[in-house]
């Protein structure tokens, strides 16, 4: 059986644990990642999550895979070949290091800008991350063994949200801000 899910409070930790990862990250990929950003829900402080640091890395070009999957198998990154995805190329921990996604994206895609505009429109709406942490709490209660059902059952709540951060960002003129690493 997989680990069951478990939402927890905040853990200002968060912050500096990407940062660790993230230095780390900079040194093996260089100019190779254009961007290094804290995504997900441990990027949006008072945001209640799964401790699981997810980090995207933005690049120019998925090819050749070998200029960025190289680097990150030899930090200990496990790459899924499998991951049905097309808009990325993600990594896992080994096992027995600390839980870490990392979303390898194209620069300027819709994918890599929608995670960033996502996790600055909560940062920037507490409401409505108070909202997310109260509904991730419940589902994951309520779905503590089913990831599947976890993730499909946030949908309606992310797209309605992102619904709400895109008129956000044009009225605000909403950039992602600089790269966190």
């Amino acid at each position: 059986m997989k680990d069951p899910i478990i939402v927890l409070p905040y853990d200002p930790d968060w912050a500096g644990e990407f940062q660790a990862i993230g230095r780390r990250l900079r040194q093996a990929l260089q100019e190779v990642a254009i961007r290094i950003d804290h995504i997900g829900s441990t990027s949006v402080s008072g945001l209640a999550a799964k401790p699981v640091i997810d980090i995207q890395i933005s690049v120019r070009s998925f090819e050749p895979l070998l200029l960025f999957r190289d680097p990150l198998v030899e930090l200990g990154y496990v790459y899924r070949a499998d991951n049905s995805d097309l808009t990325k190329r993600y990594f896992r921990e080994s096992p027995g290091k600390r839980r870490t996604h990392i979303h390898v994206r194209e620069h300027g895609s819709f994918a890599e800008q929608s995670a960033l505009l996502f996790r600055d429109y909560l940062s920037a709406h507490q409401a409505a991350a108070g909202e997310y942490a109260d509904l991730k709490s419940k589902l994951g209660e309520l779905y503590k063994h089913d990831r599947v059902r976890y993730v499909n059952e946030k949908d309606p709540f992310i797209w309605e949200t992102m619904r709400k951060a895109n008129q956000w960002s044009q009225e605000a003129g909403w950039k992602p801000a600089k790269s966190d690493c």
